[in-house]
């Protein structure tokens, strides 16, 4: 016990949220573009009621001199799951703060129980619903490995909307606010029916991942709890399938709609960088392409940087 304590006093604790500080790379962003022109991924796509948005690329590469690259990065989407692991994040501070623990009991109410297929077949887990009493870790290993959105609900809950959207905001990720459940409208809490829905940009969801691979995200206990969980990921389809053997990929996928995404954390040979990529296209209609891209950047990057 003592030992285990002085390794967690080791841990530097953050008043303030520290500030993502990175270079700009125009060349690797000229690169990223030419990639994206390759892939068939350069193109408009419509989302509705006559509304078109392209793909958004960021990466971060670690270096002495972290390095930033590109394209869009800066255009706000509809995340789908991808804003759960912003939930996780102010979830795991407050475990970090002594608000409640890990094994800390959780009741699921309703309407929260909103899903009725599993998002991972194959994930053996059952579906939640309202009178199941599980704790807050089964709960954060559900929304970040099986993107179950009853599970999201519930954090969402404990969390706090407004609380999760103050840490958010402190780390200038202003525009990336969790403003919405996995619920229809008609079920949302009092006050929240005809708030805005929630968007994110490639930028932010990079410099999350960022945060979380240097420990800086919170502090280390909660960028490694989070890690943890991201490693866990159950959804392979998206960017995982065009990494090679090998290649380790920490990340959160997300998908409704138009609109398929992945970001996370890849490292392989030394060279480690974060990845978000967000695209107004149906999972079914990209074909591959989505593998090819993740091929293709991550063939780049290794040359550049090993």
């Amino acid at each position: 016990m003592k030992l285990l304590l002085i390794a967690f006093l080791c841990f530097p604790i953050l008043s303030q949220a520290q500030q993502p500080a990175y270079r700009h790379n125009a060349k690797l962003t000229s690169k990223l573009q030419k990639i994206l022109v390759a892939t068939g991924l350069d193109s408009s796509y419509d989302v509705g009621e006559g509304v078109a948005k392209q793909v958004s690329v960021a990466v971060i590469v670690q270096a002495k001199k972290p390095v930033f690259a590109g394209v869009r990065a800066n255009e706000f989407i509809y995340p789908a799951s991808i804003y759960k692991m912003y939930v996780a994040m102010e979830v795991l501070k407050q475990v970090h703060d002594g608000r409640y623990a890990l094994d800390s009991l959780y009741i699921v109410r309703s309407p929260n129980d909103v899903d009725r297929s599993k998002e991972i077949a194959s994930d053996p887990r059952p579906l939640l619903r309202a009178g199941d009493t599980v704790t807050v870790n089964y709960l954060l290993d559900l929304m970040i490995t099986r993107s179950d959105n009853a599970a999201a609900n519930c954090l969402i809950d404990l969390a706090g909307r407004e609380r999760i959207n103050k840490t958010m905001i402190a780390y200038g990720w202003q525009g990336s606010e969790v403003t919405r459940k996995f619920l229809s409208r008609k079920l949302e809490d009092p006050g929240y029916e005809n708030i805005r829905g929630t968007e994110t940009n490639a930028r932010h969801a990079a410099e999350f991942m960022w945060m979380i691979e240097t420990n800086r995200l919170i502090n280390p206990w909660v960028s490694m709890q989070l890690k943890a969980l991201l490693a866990r990921q159950l959804d392979y389809s998206k960017l995982a399938g065009g990494f090679p053997t090998g290649a380790m990929f920490s990340h959160k996928t997300g998908w409704w709609s138009h609109y398929t995404h992945d970001v996370g954390i890849v490292q392989q040979n030394g060279v480690t960088y974060t990845l978000a990529v967000f695209t107004p296209v149906r999972e079914e209609r990209l074909n591959g392409r989505l593998q090819l891209l993740a091929q293709k950047i991550h063939a780049m990057l290794q040359k550049e940087f090993q």
